[in-house]
């Protein structure tokens, strides 16, 4: 069995990543990179090695990279000279003799001018890079998290209700556990080579859609309350949110209004083999009736 490497194994996706991959090859067969090991002690205990790595330093990853035939590529945080740290992963995976990557940009429709700062433009770096690197890549595209979805909807939805800049345009979100859970089928999978997957949850859902399964799951109206673009930042900001961070979701609200995720491939439930968790079931479970009551 090739070993596989998973960058960013202390972050969400790539702990997620990890765990759905022990359900399907031996721990020995896996790898974790991490800034700080001793952060991923969770995970070593189940018998994964973890190697430390930072995608700053090219020679370090080298060294972290022997040995590997596959490497997922987890995305470095917006922010923080992107291109550099995935470009030093590419040549030291090239370098070390790793034969496979697999990367997650965002997914971005054909044609589509929208831009998201620091994300659209890097990861059309890493995909250009990818394809001259000459080593085998897989794409597995995502949508916006389902774990963020209150987040765009202003924070505190059943609370506040619904806050969102005007539009009505619908996005697939899709959960950080599904979207690691596709990862692993294809890390841990023959057949992928080469291959573009849109990893689209579903079914898409609006603003105003959010409201409305809020308020069917609470038995109470939950507003949807349409606000400037100004007022939306200001209102993240008034919830702790720094300036940037507010401008950063005002971003993803924006390409949720033009449509920018509101396709509809199949490939998570390809890879899944199951529907992909809905923006109904997931908002359902985050708040349980006894929760509900206490808030009204």
């Amino acid at each position: 069995m090739t070993r596989i490497l998973v960058t960013g194994a202390t972050g969400n996706i790539g702990r997620m990543t990890l765990q759905h991959l022990l359900k399907r090859v031996p721990a020995s067969d896996l790898v974790g990179l991490a800034r700080d090991p001793a952060k991923a002690a969770d995970l070593a205990a189940k018998g994964i090695e973890i190697r430390q790595g930072d995608y700053f330093d090219h020679e370090g990853l080298v060294r972290a990279f022997a040995g590997i035939g596959k490497v997922m590529l987890v995305s470095a945080t917006a922010f923080t000279d992107r291109n550099t740290q995935h470009e030093n992963v590419i040549n030291a995976a090239k370098q070390a003799g790793v034969g496979h990557i697999v990367f997650m940009p965002i997914i971005q429709k054909a044609g589509s001018g929208f831009h998201m700062p620091q994300v659209t433009e890097e990861d059309r770096f890493v995909e250009k890079s990818l394809k001259a690197s000459g080593l085998i890549y897989t794409l597995v595209r995502h949508p916006p998290f389902l774990e963020n979805i209150e987040n765009y909807a202003g924070g505190a939805p059943l609370e506040k209700g619904v806050l969102a800049p005007v539009g009505t345009g619908k996005a697939a979100y899709a959960s950080r556990e599904d979207l690691a859970e596709a990862h692993a089928v294809v890390l841990s999978e023959d057949g992928h080579a080469y291959k573009d997957y849109a990893l689209y949850g579903g079914p898409a859902v609006s603003f105003a859609d959010i409201a409305q399964i809020l308020s069917d799951i609470s038995g109470k109206a939950v507003p949807f309350n349409v606000l400037s673009e100004q007022d939306y930042v200001a209102q993240l900001m008034a919830q702790g949110l720094p300036e940037p961070a507010a401008a950063f979701i005002l971003t993803w609200a924006q390409g949720v209004n033009a449509g920018e995720w509101d396709g509809e491939s199949g490939d998570l439930e390809k890879l899944l083999g199951r529907k992909p968790t809905t923006p109904a079931e997931y908002l359902r479970a985050g708040h349980a009736p006894r929760r509900l009551e206490t808030e009204t």
